[in-house]
């Protein structure tokens, strides 16, 4: 049986490095794209087999377009694309300065989304196959979080997004898998100064990713227990909601390299 090949962005650390080693361990053959470039060659170093990498930001799009005309050149149409770069960062509206901040992660979580599968869609459905499209939402995305304007947005948008697109895809034959991951031990969570319940290790969170990509869920919450409480916050009439969260812990603003 032929190795799978797979595709992801934001591959250099956190999510993306996790999905990265799991593939690799898997014996996949990897195409992995980040801004880092140092950081993507310390991966490559760190993994078992021969891998490309392309250091590009996901709201490039020509740049990714030609990664992507690249990889399936040398390996043939992926059989699995992860979007999953994305910035996190505290934004309030009222800070002009904080605007920046706003289109940087509007970007990079919804325009980079569709950036990073716009040039895979045509040599997928060519090549036929079960194959996959792959967007990494949040559970930030089920209600407007205070403090978070622009992330909260950004995933909201990109669930959204994830589920037309699914409808597209399906008489190509590609399916769409979203995942929303509560809290995961990563960089961009290393700053937040709250409490984060069902905190998930990024490898564990990989292969349970991974568990759901395979089984082409349409839609995924993990870990399962933040999944009901997106449920029961969905639920909450707006004056409820409003009187629990709307002290709740500011994550820091100030986007990070």
């Amino acid at each position: 049986m032929a190795s799978l090949k797979v595709f992801i962005t934001g591959a250099s650390s956190g999510i993306g490095a996790a999905l990265a080693r799991h593939y690799a361990e898997q014996g996949a053959t990897l195409g992995l794209a980040a801004r880092r470039q140092q950081a993507l060659t310390d991966l490559l170093a760190d993994l078992p087999g021969h891998h490309a990498a392309y250091a590009l930001d996901v709201s490039d799009a020509p740049a990714l377009a030609a990664a992507a005309a690249d990889f399936t050149a040398r390996h043939g149409a992926p059989d699995i694309v992860i979007a999953n770069a994305g910035v996190s960062v505290g934004t309030l509206s009222e800070c002009p300065e904080d605007l920046a901040a706003f289109r940087k992660v509007m970007d990079t979580n919804v325009y980079g989304m569709a950036a990073t599968f716009a040039p895979f869609i045509g040599p997928m459905a060519a090549a036929g196959g079960d194959r996959r499209l792959v967007g990494i939402a949040s559970v930030a995305g089920i209600r407007g979080l205070p403090g978070a304007e622009a992330y909260s947005a950004s995933k909201a948008a990109a669930i959204a997004y994830l589920e037309s697109l699914r409808l597209e895809m399906a008489p190509k034959g590609i399916k769409v898998v979203t995942i929303a991951p509560g809290y995961i031990e990563t960089p961009m969570t290393a700053i937040n100064p709250y409490p984060m319940p069902f905190l998930l290790p990024a490898a564990e969170a990989a292969r349970r990713f991974a568990r759901a990509v395979a089984k082409g869920t349409s839609y995924t919450v993990i870990p399962w227990q933040m999944g009901v409480v997106a449920k029961i916050l969905r639920l909450l009439p707006n004056w409820l909601y409003d009187r629990l969260f709307t002290q709740a812990p500011r994550k820091p603003r100030g986007l990070l390299d």
